[in-house]
């Protein structure tokens, strides 16, 4: 049965997190508005010298670690990220309960080419499907529900984005 769930989660990375930290008792609050500015003029220079490619192995990577902190919040145990074998490679792999839940994830930084979950096409389910294989086979996995999940985000903002993770979103065959 396919489900979906959706919020709107903070889109940080570990640096902007500890730069958006309020200074404690005893510290010392180092930079002004000013310095912000020309810091957050220093990181845009920065984005436009980066390729398409490597922007959007950026936006890649700090989605699956969005979507990885989502499933753990939700009670997820995550088993394995970056999973590769023969028939391609797993974005994440995690435990949901009894269940073995292959999640492909999808990000974008708009919706101007329709939402991120459209681009799992019928290839790509089915290499999904020769990947839980090969994982199962490998572990030794017998007896074991297996679901396959997609999580899709959106960047709503530099700092926000919506993530939706639609659960069962296709079955093995």
């Amino acid at each position: 049965m396919y489900q979906d769930t959706a919020a709107t989660i903070e889109w940080q990375d570990g640096e902007q997190a500890a730069c958006g930290k309020k200074a404690g008792a005893g510290e010392r609050r180092g930079v002004g508005s000013g310095a912000k500015r020309r810091a957050k003029r220093g990181e845009r220079a920065q984005d436009r010298e980066k390729t398409a490619g490597e922007r959007n192995a950026e936006l890649g990577r700090r989605g699956e670690d969005a979507a990885a902190r989502f499933l753990d919040r939700r009670g997820y145990e995550i088993v394995e990220r970056n999973w590769t074998c023969a028939a391609g490679e797993a974005d994440i792999i995690a435990r949901d309960g009894d269940s073995v839940v292959f999640v492909e994830v999808k990000t974008r930084s708009s919706c101007d080419c329709g939402m991120p979950a459209e681009a799992v096409d019928e290839a790509k389910r089915d290499r999904y499907e020769r990947i839980a294989a090969l994982f199962l086979q490998g572990f030794d996995v017998v007896d074991v529900p297996v679901r396959f999940d997609i999580v899709s985000i959106v960047a709503i903002s530099p700092d926000r984005a919506m993530i939706r993770h639609h659960i069962n979103a296709f079955s093995g065959r």
